[in-house]
């Protein structure tokens, strides 16, 4: 792992952020642009970044990787704004793996459960048909279309459910939430699999690094998300749990009492097999990497949600 250079667009969100922080630690060397220095729809600002990746990888020795956490992330403004969500979540993608392909630089892009309708009743497979319901969905479904049939040596990683301590997350809300109201009503009727930011950088840093040892994945979709399921209420419980504060503040309700622009997939949990099977370590149970969160950046997460 201490042989990789790697590029990350999106560096300056929630999962970027994350991953160029476990790139420096480990020792690797890691560019991680947000979108106002390496905006990904622009083509020859995203080929001059992955020739510089594959340039300064061969000085230095190292395997060249890209780990695309640029996205556009706003579920509900996707539903007005569909042409902007295309343009990242497509568009870009479309452009990271041309200019991969021409470089012969592997790419790993990160997806979303959100891309599976929410009718099933058990973990979602990789190959299993997708159907999604929104536009933030259906965008990100055509970027991993546009990925790939690019011809490049690619990697779709889905996700789901991502918080951390950097952005705009759910936990982040409850933690403000339960200093500002007595009660709160959170919806039952949507299960998933919550995912620390950390251990999904982990994980994709650990997916560049069997790439680079020649032990790539024969599969090109893998899911990666924190072990077991839970509501959003239950979620929500348990970081209630975590502050110290009285779970029983927490009161189920329906999404139907939540109306939103963007519906959501009433269930999307998705299944790691696949990730375990190419030799992948899976991710820990979302229950135990939500106290360790917690253990960690309690005291952050008071003053900045």
């Amino acid at each position: 792992m201490g042989g990789l250079s790697l590029l990350v667009p999106g560096g300056s969100g929630q999962l970027g952020k994350e991953l160029a922080a476990l790139g420096e630690e480990a020792g690797l060397e890691v560019r991680a642009p947000g979108s106002a220095e390496l905006d990904v729809t622009e083509t020859g600002a995203v080929v001059e970044a992955v020739a510089e990746l594959a340039a300064r990888a061969a000085d230095s020795g190292r395997y060249p990787v890209v780990l695309n956490a640029a996205a556009y992330t706003a579920v509900d403004a996707a539903e007005s704004d569909e042409e902007r969500a295309f343009a990242v979540n497509a568009d870009g993608p479309r452009v990271l793996a041309a200019a991969c392909s021409s470089r012969r630089v592997p790419l790993v892009h990160v997806s979303t459960d959100y891309v599976f309708s929410g009718d099933g009743d058990r973990p979602y497979l990789p190959e299993d048909p997708l159907g999604p319901r929104s536009a933030y969905g259906r965008t990100k479904a055509a970027g991993e279309d546009a990925v790939l049939g690019s011809g490049a040596q690619a990697w779709i990683v889905r996700s789901g459910w991502i918080y951390g301590v950097h952005g705009h997350n759910f936990v982040k809300t409850i933690v403000r939430l339960e200093g500002e109201r007595d009660e709160l009503s959170v919806v039952d009727d949507q299960v998933g699999g919550p995912t620390w930011t950390a251990d999904l950088a982990a994980g994709l840093v650990e997916l560049a690094g069997a790439i680079a040892d020649d032990r790539a994945p024969v599969g090109r979709i893998l899911h990666c998300t924190g072990a077991g399921q839970a509501s959003w209420f239950e979620l929500a419980r348990a970081v209630f749990t975590e502050l110290g504060a009285d779970p029983e503040r927490v009161k189920p309700c329906g999404t139907e009492e939540f109306p939103r622009p963007a519906p959501r997939p009433a269930y999307s949990v998705l299944s790691a097999d696949a990730w375990r099977d190419a030799g992948l370590t899976p991710l820990r149970s979302w229950r135990e990497a939500l106290s360790v969160f917690f253990a960690r950046h309690a005291d952050q997460l008071r003053g900045t949600a």
